[in-house]
C-alpha cells in the first residue's frame, strides 16, 4: 500500500489544544479555544467553531461545519457520500451542526443533515433526519429514536 503525505495547510485558532496533528490534512479551520483529541481526522475544507471540543479517534470529512461551542463524542464518525464506492465520481454532501450541539460517543452522522441549535444526539446513535433545536432524544444508547423509534424527543433548557 502506497503511503501518501497529506497536506497540513488549515488554521487552528488561539489557544486551541490538538493532540494529535496527523490526521489534519487540507484547508481545514478550527476555531479558538478547541481541543481536538488523539487520532482525531479532519478533513479538506471543514470548519470547527470556537469553544468546541472533539474528542479522540472522531471522523469529520470534507464538507462538515461544526458551529461554536459543540461537543463531538470519541469515535463519532460523519458521512459526507450518501452512496459511497471506490471508484469514480461522488458527489460531497454537506452536514451542518449548529452552535451548542452535542453529539454523543460512537454515533453516526449521516450527511445532508442539519443538527439544530443545543440538540444532543445519544451515543451509538444513527442521525440520518433534521433534529431541531434543542431537542434531546432519549436513546437508551442504542440509538432509537432517531428514526421514529423507541421514546419521543424530550426537550432541555439552553444551557446559560
Amino acid at each position: 500500500m502506497a503511503s501518501e503525505t497529506k497536506p497540513k495547510n488549515g488554521s487552528i485558532g488561539a489557544r486551541t489544544k490538538v493532540w494529535d496533528r496527523q490526521g489534519l490534512w487540507g484547508d481545514f479551520v478550527i476555531g479558538d479555544d478547541c481541543t481536538i483529541g488523539r487520532s482525531v481526522e479532519i478533513g479538506d475544507g471543514v470548519r470547527i467553531g470556537n469553544r468546541c471540543k472533539v474528542e479522540a479517534f472522531a471522523f469529520i470529512p470534507p464538507g462538515v461545519v461544526i458551529e461554536d461551542e459543540v461537543f463531538v463524542g470519541p469515535h463519532a464518525c460523519f458521512t459526507n457520500d450518501k452512496r459511497p464506492h471506490a471508484t469514480g465520481k461522488w458527489k460531497k454532501v454537506k452536514t451542518l451542526v449548529k452552535k451548542g450541539a452535542s453529539i454523543g460517543a460512537n454515533a453516526t452522522v449521516l450527511c445532508g443533515v442539519t443538527i439544530g441549535e443545543g440538540a444532543m444526539v445519544g451515543g451509538q446513535a444513527r442521525e440520518d433526519k433534521r433534529r431541531p433545536e434543542w431537542v434531546k432524544p432519549w436513546t437508551g444508547g442504542l440509538g432509537m429514536g432517531l428514526t421514529g423509534q423507541g421514546r419521543p424527543a424530550r426537550y432541555r433548557a439552553p444551557h446559560p
